[in-house]
C-alpha cells in the first residue's frame, strides 16, 4: 500500500497530478479543489484503489480528506470518482455537517452524485460519524443556496465555503443579505 508520496509536481490539470518521487512519475487523481503548482514540492496522502485490471492512486493534501474518502468508499454504490467529486465540491466540515444533519441535497450538488446516492451516504455514515465523536454541527437551510449562488457568480466552491464560514451565525439575516455579505467578504 502506498500511504503517502512526497515529490516535485511535474504537471497538474483537471484533477490529475504527476508527482516525481525519486525519478519515478506517479499519476495521482486529486479533488478539483486541490491546487498544486508545477515545479513545487508537494506531499499527498494517498489511497491505492485496486481493480482487476487497474491500479489507481488518489491523493489528498491531508489525512482528514483521505479518511473521509475511505469512509465514502465504504458506502455501497459510491466509487472513487463519486467520492473524489464530493471532496472536490465540499470542504470536510461542510461534508460532515451535511451528513450529520441529514442534508443529502448538499451532497447531490457534487457532479456525478445523484439524489439516491447522496441519501445512501447520509444514511450509512451519520451513525459512523456520531460514534467517532463528531458533534452535530449547525447547518442553516440556506447554506447550500448561498454556495450555489456564489458558484453561479463564478467563485470556486472553496471560496464560497470560506465566505460562508465567515458569515455570522447568530444574526437573523435574509438569504439576500447573506449573499451580499459573502460577496463583500470575497471582494465583489
Amino acid at each position: 500500500m502506498i500511504a503517502r508520496l512526497e515529490g516535485l509536481v511535474l504537471s497538474a490539470a483537471d484533477g490529475m497530478v504527476i508527482l516525481d518521487v525519486g525519478g519515478v512519475g506517479f499519476a495521482v487523481h486529486t479533488p478539483l479543489s486541490v491546487s498544486l503548482p508545477p515545479g513545487k514540492r508537494a506531499l499527498l496522502y494517498t489511497y491505492l484503489h485496486v481493480r482487476e485490471n487497474e491500479l489507481t492512486l488518489y491523493g489528498f493534501p491531508d489525512q482528514e480528506q483521505k479518511d473521509l474518502f475511505e469512509m465514502l468508499l465504504s458506502v455501497s454504490g459510491v466509487g472513487p470518482k463519486a467520492a473524489l467529486s464530493i471532496l472536490g465540491t465540499l470542504s470536510p466540515d461542510t461534508l460532515r455537517r451535511a451528513i450529520l444533519n441529514g442534508q443529502p441535497e448538499a451532497l447531490s450538488r457534487a457532479p456525478g452524485v445523484g439524489k439516491k446516492t447522496a441519501e445512501a451516504i447520509v444514511l450509512h455514515l451519520k451513525d459512523k460519524l456520531k460514534r467517532q465523536g463528531v458533534a452535530t454541527i449547525e447547518f442553516a437551510e440556506d447554506d447550500a443556496d448561498i454556495i450555489a449562488a456564489l458558484t453561479t457568480l463564478g467563485f470556486s466552491i472553496v471560496e464560497a465555503q470560506r465566505a460562508l464560514q465567515q458569515l455570522p451565525r447568530d444574526e437573523k439575516l435574509s438569504l439576500d443579505e447573506k449573499i451580499r455579505r459573502a460577496l463583500s467578504l470575497l471582494g465583489r
